[in-house]
């Protein structure tokens, strides 16, 4: 089930958390809503959802126009930051919770449960209760729980939020083989930006309720439609010219030892060495400073030490016509 949303707003009195919002998600893709806190992004998938009622605009699931429908008529799955669990329930009961209700055969319930539990790679927890589970067990059993009763939508509220670093990227690993394997348009709100650019198809970027880029992780990266995009993609100096500034990239950046071409020369004030990495400050000729990154190879060559002087020149970068970050 695709999904489109076409000049949605919200606003909660005098806060304006969305303006005249569009995008557009295809049958079976995997999207990300990126961008800080307080961006809207939550605001715009319980919207999606049903959960928030619009003040203007439409929202279309498979171009069927659902904007006035309640929650339970989307075929929306939702998965909460909290993981929302019932604590007095077993992992087989919550899994099987919506299907229960809709007084669905014990026998399909079983089975399903069993299907669902394979699928996020935790059969034989059906009876375990979730103070029982990990903090990543606790949200494959919310994932498990969302599908459970087949959604043709599956929305992700920061899914990964709470959890510490390396549970979070086996996470992202088994989202983007569990969306795979079950073919559920996904949509997930997520603030960070390698979080999304790892396992999303099309990444949507808000800031202050309007999108400022919708595009493919590649494009969104190499083509940054702005220097707030950029910027929230990754650390980035913003070197000032005598005509514009250029957006680069510490490790766009070409460093000698000796002058070449119409590269600046510079003082190196900081060394920090972070394992195949070795990360530079430097201060050019005319004040300003900027972030450089070096490989192994390239640091090992160059052999930087504070108070030596070194010579750059950007081999990438990006110039904003107008625009500030």
């Amino acid at each position: 089930m695709s999904i489109a949303v076409r000049g949605v707003s919200k606003s909660f009195g005098k806060i304006r958390a969305l303006h005249d919002v569009d995008l557009r998600l295809e049958r079976g893709m995997l999207g990300a809503l990126l961008g800080p806190s307080g961006c809207g992004k939550t605001t715009l998938l319980r919207a999606i959802a049903g959960f928030e009622a619009v003040d203007g605009g439409r929202i279309l699931l498979d171009e069927r126009d659902v904007t006035d429908l309640p929650l339970g008529r989307r075929q929306v799955g939702f998965v909460f930051q909290s993981y929302a669990l019932f604590p007095h329930q077993t992992v087989e009961e919550n899994i099987g919770f919506a299907l229960a209700v809709r007084r669905r055969p014990e026998s399909e319930i079983r089975a399903r449960v069993a299907e669902l539990l394979d699928l996020v790679h935790l059969s034989g927890y059906e009876r375990r209760r979730p103070h029982e589970l990990s903090g990543g067990q606790r949200q494959r059993i919310a994932l498990a729980r969302a599908l459970a009763a087949n959604p043709s939508i599956l929305l992700l509220d920061e899914p990964f939020a709470a959890l510490d670093a390396q549970v979070r990227k086996d996470l992202r690993r088994a989202l983007r083989e569990l969306h795979e394997r079950a073919h559920v348009t996904t949509l997930l709100v997520t603030h960070d930006a390698d979080e999304a650019m790892e396992i999303a198809d099309r990444i949507v970027i808000l800031r202050e309720g309007i999108v400022q880029q919708e595009a493919p992780p590649r494009q969104v990266y190499a083509e940054p439609a702005n220097p707030f995009v950029m910027r929230f993609l990754g650390e980035v100096n913003a070197v000032r010219g005598s005509s514009s500034t250029l957006y680069v990239r510490p490790r766009d950046f070409r460093v000698e030892a000796r002058s070449f071409g119409e590269a600046a020369s510079g003082s190196i004030e900081r060394v920090l060495d972070v394992g195949a990495r070795t990360l530079l400050d430097v201060v050019l000729a005319d004040g300003q400073r900027v972030s450089v990154e070096l490989g192994s190879d390239r640091a090992a060559r160059l052999a930087p030490q504070p108070g030596n002087v070194v010579y750059l020149e950007p081999t990438r970068y990006r110039a904003f016509d107008g625009l500030t970050a």
